[in-house]
């Protein structure tokens, strides 16, 4: 009897053991294929990174009626095209640092400077006391040395650069400009312009007609650096301050830009620019204007705009006071009536065509997509 009962229990154990060993094996059997499937996702999150990593970054910054935009590409190299103002604590600098952080920088590549006004060269010293610059790009002596506060702003930049920590290009028209991986050419600079047109533009300019004539300009202003970049299929077109009468010398009679997709709007949307010679020929998809509350921001220009044949949206950094009424709808602006609170625009841009804003006030994006 004990004989048996011993029998039936070692029976019993080996019967137990022999399912936990087939527990164990399809536990990790399980196991197994819960690696597969993390791995596949794992994949499949870095392609779809790797998919994103193809736009670029473009932060339009607050600098509160001044110019200031940081380009970003995919492998993190950056031009920014002009510093803001001086002073108020490095209010501006430090804006500029922040947008480079959300970046993932830690280095800015290439500044350019479009023209010494001290709302676009001012912010050079406080900007390279806060993060490191490679290159420093520009249209070369001053030209409006009777300005005490333009000559103040290219006296400080002239001596960042003396520090021989800096390169340092002459813009020309016709350059392409040494950044990785985006198509930056030089339009205009010291009151020259790119002597051909494009590759197809070149047509006869109609709104030529439709743009009264001014007198030359003899500020700062008419030797700024205008840029095209060209990110993929998508064109951004970025003049600085150039003003009315050399957007016209430049554009008539035949348009020797072409079709844009983004126009950074000249001259923070100021009455001095923005002629429908240029803004109505080039036919951007969007416009961004980056004006202050009461500097900037014309209501005759924010009119003109507003009526670009085939323009999608006009964004605003600020509610612009003298433009009342005829300001886009709350939306479209960063910065609405009030204490400043700094809030900027960022645009995705895909090489493919489509591109998206988002209002860093309301983290709204609106999406525009390929034609």
């Amino acid at each position: 009897m004990f004989l048996a009962r011993s029998k039936v229990m070692l029976r019993s154990s080996i019967m137990s053991r022999s399912e936990n060993i087939l527990s164990a094996e399809s536990a990790m059997k399980f196991a197994q294929r819960l690696l597969a499937v993390l791995a596949l996702l794992v994949v499949s999150c870095t392609l779809l990174r790797a998919q994103r990593s193809g736009d670029l970054r473009v932060f339009v910054i607050d600098v509160e009626g001044g110019q200031s935009t940081l380009f970003v590409t995919p492998d993190h190299h950056s031009l920014l095209i002009d510093t803001g103002w001086p002073g108020n604590n490095g209010r501006d600098a430090d804006r500029i640092v922040a947008a480079a952080k959300k970046a993932g920088l830690t280095r800015i590549d290439f500044v350019l400077l479009t023209h010494y006004h001290v709302d676009h060269t001012g912010g050079v010293p406080q900007l390279v006391d806060r993060i490191p610059v490679g290159t420093f790009i520009d249209h070369g002596p001053l030209r409006e040395p009777g300005d005490k506060p333009t000559l103040d702003a290219y006296d400080a930049y002239q001596k960042v650069l003396a520090t021989g920590k800096y390169k340092h290009i002459l813009a020309k028209p016709g350059m392409m400009l040494p950044i990785p991986g985006l198509t930056a050419e030089v339009l205009t600079a010291d009151g020259n312009f790119l002597d051909k047109p494009l590759p197809g533009a070149g047509q006869p300019n109609p709104f030529c007609q439709q743009s009264e004539h001014r007198p030359a300009d003899q500020t700062e202003n008419a030797r700024s650096v205008g840029t095209l970049l060209t990110w993929g299929k998508v064109r951004i077109l970025d003049l600085g301050d150039l003003t009315w009468d050399k957007e016209m010398d430049f554009l008539c009679p035949n348009n020797r830009i072409g079709h844009v997709d983004i126009l950074i709007v000249s001259h923070h949307g100021w009455n001095q620019s923005s002629s429908p010679a240029l803004v109505d020929a080039i036919t951007p998809r969007i416009a961004v204007m980056d004006n202050g509350a009461t500097k900037g921001g014309s209501k005759p220009t924010v009119a003109t705009l507003r009526k670009i044949p085939g323009l999608e949206a006009l964004w605003q950094l600020h509610y612009s006071e003298e433009a009342g009424p005829d300001n886009v709808p709350e939306k479209f602006i960063a910065n609405l009536q009030g204490p400043d609170t700094g809030y900027g625009l960022e645009l995705t841009v895909s090489p493919g065509g489509s591109f998206s804003v988002t209002n860093a006030r309301t983290q709204a994006t609106a999406d525009y997509a390929a034609h």
